[in-house]
């Protein structure tokens, strides 16, 4: 599976289109079953929003995906960096981001991402001598 970039996160979903993946959730929900892909789908959706606490929503699921389902866990490695990444926390981004470089060292997502996390982290530790 091919990841997405960065830029991909910063692109929105509109409203209709995340409340067609919030209806299908809520439904699977309702029948007691939630497939990961739907879980997935709806978690990816609410990273890629401007809103904080959809984003904390988005991470959320894609760490209850990581650690119930062992075949996609290489696949939420990527996902749960980039939500960190979004929601400035660095270390986490950093360190969920370092998990699958040591898979897999020459992957140009997870690279691409590692320059922006310590671009992040640059920021993050110049910003308090700001004015």
């Amino acid at each position: 599976m091919t990841l997405p970039y960065v830029v991909d996160a910063e692109t929105s979903l509109s409203p209709v289109e995340l409340q067609v993946l919030h209806d299908q959730y809520d439904a699977e929900a309702a029948s007691g079953h939630i497939t990961t892909q739907t879980k997935f789908n709806y978690a990816w959706a609410l990273i890629k929003s401007t809103q904080r606490h959809q984003m904390l929503q988005g991470v959320a699921l894609l760490t209850d995906i990581y650690r119930t389902d062992p075949p996609r866990r290489r696949e939420c490695l990527y996902y749960l960096a980039l939500g960190h990444y979004k929601l400035s926390n660095f270390d986490e981004a950093k360190r969920f981001n370092a998990l699958l470089l040591e898979r897999e060292p020459n992957n140009s997502q997870a690279q691409s991402l590692h320059a922006l996390i310590e671009q992040g982290i640059a920021k993050e530790g110049a910003s308090p001598s700001r004015t």
